[in-house]
């Protein structure tokens, strides 16, 4: 079911520096929530790279950006230094968020009991309203980047 047009999830997760990040603090500002898979992995590095690479674009449209994966901060610690990722990368660690967005991908890589945040992409506008909605039909599909900038003009 689509949560266009329906108030975002709330939740408050801990980043990469383990500071909480709240998506309601961040009312009043457009917001990216990229979900992705798993830290380290090739398709999840091109995506959060573009999206680190397309940062001062997406912030001038008014955006902030949030990438939200299963891995454990310390984890997504380790990503955001090897790839100068400079935006916060969230720990949904119990997948509870994943659940919420409707983007949890069971077993992936055939690994059972292994689910992950499948990728995908929502805005949120200031209001908490999500405007924009792409969830991959696998998690090696990388999101459209342009779609992005476009739905955030």
């Amino acid at each position: 079911m689509s949560l266009v047009g329906k108030s975002a999830p709330d939740f408050t997760l801990v980043d990469h520096k383990r500071a909480s990040v709240s998506l309601g603090g961040l009312r009043g500002q457009k917001v990216v929530l990229a979900f992705y898979p798993a830290a380290f992995t090739g398709v999840c590095e091109k995506e959060l790279c573009s999206l680190r690479d397309s940062l001062s674009e997406l912030n001038d449209a008014g955006a902030a950006v949030l990438g939200v994966s299963v891995d454990g901060p310390f984890s997504n610690a380790a990503f955001a230094a090897k790839n100068n990722i400079n935006f916060s990368l969230l720990s949904d660690f119990g997948g509870q968020v994943a659940e919420a967005y409707g983007v949890v991908w069971k077993n992936l890589a055939n690994v059972p009991g292994y689910n992950v945040a499948n990728r995908s992409v929502f805005i949120v506008d200031g209001g908490g309203a999500v405007t924009y909605e792409w969830i991959a039909p696998s998690p090696g599909v990388e999101p459209d980047y342009a779609a992005i900038r476009a739905a955030l003009a």
